[in-house]
């Protein structure tokens, strides 16, 4: 029995408009590519691994998604409002890591009574101890995603978009957030998760995206598809 569709991506083509230098002043406007008919259908329990070199289209298919950007043409559907995690997740720098775990857990929806509940949980999951007290402008780049992350998936989010956002953690954190993953992948959520690193593709996810200038190079199991891209590297 198939699981119920959480994500539809039907033929989507995403095109930024550019000033091109004509030179003695010229300038003219044209358009740039950014997707180019992607489609992709994701039920509860699937996790997909987007890849291809930085710039081939996969954070801007990520914010269409998310609901972030618009398309210039096809359509987006989704079963409910995506989560997004990135490397520049967004944090209040000059309020304290507890005072952004409040705020992260009520912009989730959780109940402003029912904070207490998972506070703890969640400062434990980050491993940032008394460094909680102190304004997240003074955090590291990795301090801030152990937070960042340690928030988004305290609400089990049924579909969790993960933009490079494990690549600052250490091994040891990155592992914990692999184990995180895989109990949102139980309880039927939907991952899509952008990675430059096949290692973490293939252990997490069942199927893959290959992109190309935007434009889908290759899709299948996650296996299959990630080492097709490391062999085409490597030629």
């Amino acid at each position: 029995m198939t699981s119920p569709t959480s994500v539809v991506v039907n033929d989507v083509h995403v095109t930024y408009e550019a000033l091109a230098d004509r030179g003695r002043r010229r300038r003219a406007r044209t358009l740039v590519p950014a997707l180019a008919g992607v489609d992709f259908k994701l039920h509860e329990g699937d996790a997909l691994g987007l890849i291809g070199r930085n710039g081939c289209g996969k954070s801007t298919l990520m914010q269409v998604v998310a609901g972030l950007i618009p398309v210039s043409s096809g359509n987006v559907a989704v079963a409910s409002q995506p989560q997004f995690l990135g490397v520049r997740a967004a944090l209040n720098t000059r309020l304290s890591g507890r005072n952004n775990i409040k705020l992260g857990c009520l912009a989730l929806g959780i109940e402003a009574s029912k904070i207490d509940d998972v506070r703890d949980s969640i400062e434990e999951f980050s491993e940032l101890g008394s460094s909680l007290d102190l304004p997240v402008r003074a955090y590291s780049a990795g301090m801030r995603q152990r937070l960042a992350f340690s928030i988004s998936i305290v609400a089990r989010p049924q579909i969790l978009l993960i933009d490079e956002a494990l690549a600052v953690g250490d091994q040891t954190f990155r592992q914990k957030c692999f184990v995180a993953l895989e109990k949102v992948k139980q309880d039927a959520g939907t991952i899509i998760l952008a990675s430059h690193a096949m290692r973490e593709i293939r252990a997490t996810c069942n199927r893959a995206i290959w992109l190309e200038a935007g434009a889908v190079k290759m899709a299948g199991e996650a296996d299959e598809v990630s080492r097709a891209y490391v062999k085409s590297r490597n030629a």
